[in-house]
């Protein structure tokens, strides 16, 4: 079926609102790629602002994937970190009518809508409309959970938000906890925290729920999570571009070739997201610390690579950006030192690689926590509620020697559970897995002639 007549035959047609930002856009195009995968006579409207279009447009994607945009209605994204709570705010509240207006031109009735939960307003839409609205959640499903009842408490208690600190435990979760919550929102903002909360108490509303996960990763929250709703719920698998890394690129990428040249396992890929987050003390003791510990390293440092390409000398690539599920599918990778971010723990659960955790906010320490308490794959270098206390660069020398260390007894114990994890990915997403069956019930459910 090509793009000239796809619009003609009869297809489920389905329409996704992702929040706007790059890592609640990615997995919901990668979620987006994965149905188009399964089912060919699907028809996938992604909806995106026309700044983002601009970001995005010109990237590969399946024939039956495609763009439309709503006008720029909310704050340019090079403003979104001087004010994030009135970006949130704006998202909550000015996107609504352009994105019903844009649903009132599609020549396709729509099968279902596909939202992002931090949408908060995509369950209203549709059920207004009669169009089934399956909910997509990109962080965990432990963290979801957290949320969910934090929102139970305020409701049960009529506490107020912006007095939190004064709630000694909140539906089982400790102080801990509850600060987490703080952290995973802007911290002290009650405005972003109140919409957060007002998104998860919609959820309700929505007809399915879907996740950026693996139930067999999370088995406890996701019988949760069942208990709780009466709905599908179902973990589809990483939302992560798997689909692609037998695509040959027409021309080899330099910081490719340069893995091809090293020992196998041996290198540290290292990526920390924002760099707003980590005060310049700390990235020099960083920077100090790898030169000392003699292990090689790719560092994904995107505005700040040429200023730290001149201070790691011959033992470190430092490149502004990479492909970082081919990165780390690379034999010449033996570990990854990352923020947290849920997005790039499941690229490198999905590679079997173990996790150096350097959680700064969101939900990174929450994560954190599950790769070394839960899963086993990866150690901690610092604490996302103490980020504030500097990790000394003799330090990081002596964590980064050990953990690269695959000949030593503690080394091999987290490759393996690396490698546990990975298999159980692997089996997932494989035909008959879990993720697989998962996705094919959703499509199944949403397409037409089904019920809902």
């Amino acid at each position: 079926m090509d793009s000239t007549n796809i619009r003609t035959t009869r297809v489920c047609h389905v329409v996704a609102m992702p929040f706007p930002g790059r890592g609640h856009i990615n997995p919901m195009m990668n979620l987006c790629k994965l149905l188009a995968s399964r089912k060919k006579d699907i028809l996938i409207t992604f909806v995106v602002t026309e700044e983002w279009l601009g970001y995005i447009g010109s990237d590969p994607k399946p024939h039956n994937i495609l763009f439309e945009t709503i006008p720029n209605v909310i704050p340019p994204e090079r403003l979104k970190a001087a004010n994030f709570p009135g970006f949130y705010d704006a998202v909550m509240t000015k996107m609504e009518a352009p994105f019903e207006q844009l649903l009132d031109r599609l020549e396709l009735p729509v099968a279902a809508i596909i939202g992002d939960i931090e949408v908060r307003w995509s369950t209203g839409v549709g059920n207004r409309r009669n169009i089934p609205v399956a909910l997509f959640w990109t962080m965990s499903a432990s963290v979801f959970s957290m949320f969910h009842h934090f929102d139970l408490h305020i409701k049960q208690s009529h506490a107020k938000i912006d007095l939190i600190e004064q709630v000694e435990s909140i539906a089982g979760m400790s102080l801990s906890n509850v600060e987490e919550l703080r952290t995973i929102f802007h911290r002290d903002d009650p405005r972003v925290l109140e919409l957060a909360l007002d998104c998860i108490s919609r959820v309700p509303q929505a007809q399915y729920l879907l996740f950026s996960s693996v139930n067999e990763f999370e088995p406890q929250a996701f019988d949760s999570l069942r208990a709780i709703y009466n709905f599908a719920v179902y973990p589809i698998g990483p939302a992560i571009p798997y689909l692609e890394l037998g695509e040959s690129s027409c021309e080899t990428k330099s910081y490719l070739q340069w893995l091809d040249s090293q020992q196998t396992g041996s290198v540290l890929y290292i990526s920390l997201g924002s760099f707003l987050s980590v005060s310049n003390t700390q990235m020099d003791e960083i920077v100090a610390g790898l030169q000392i510990s003699g292990v090689r390293y790719l560092w994904v440092a995107r505005g700040e690579a040429s200023r730290l390409k001149d201070r790691c000398g011959d033992m470190g690539l430092v490149v502004p950006w990479c492909d970082q599920l081919k990165v780390l599918c690379h034999p010449s990778v033996g570990g990854f030192w990352t923020h947290c971010g849920w997005n790039s723990i499941l690229e490198a659960v999905f590679a079997g690689v173990p996790m150096l955790t350097f959680p700064l906010f969101l939900d990174q320490d929450t994560n954190s926590r599950q790769i070394v308490e839960d899963w086993g794959n990866g150690w901690r270098v610092n604490d996302a509620v103490k980020a504030e206390k500097l990790v000394t660069k003799e330090n990081i020398a002596e964590l980064v020697r050990r953990f690269m260390g695959v000949e030593s007894d503690e080394g091999k114990q987290i490759r393996r559970k690396a490698k546990l994890l990975q298999d159980k990915c692997v089996v997932a997403i494989s035909e008959g897995g879990s993720s697989a069956a998962n996705l094919d019930a959703f499509i199944s459910s949403i397409s037409p002639g089904k019920g809902h």
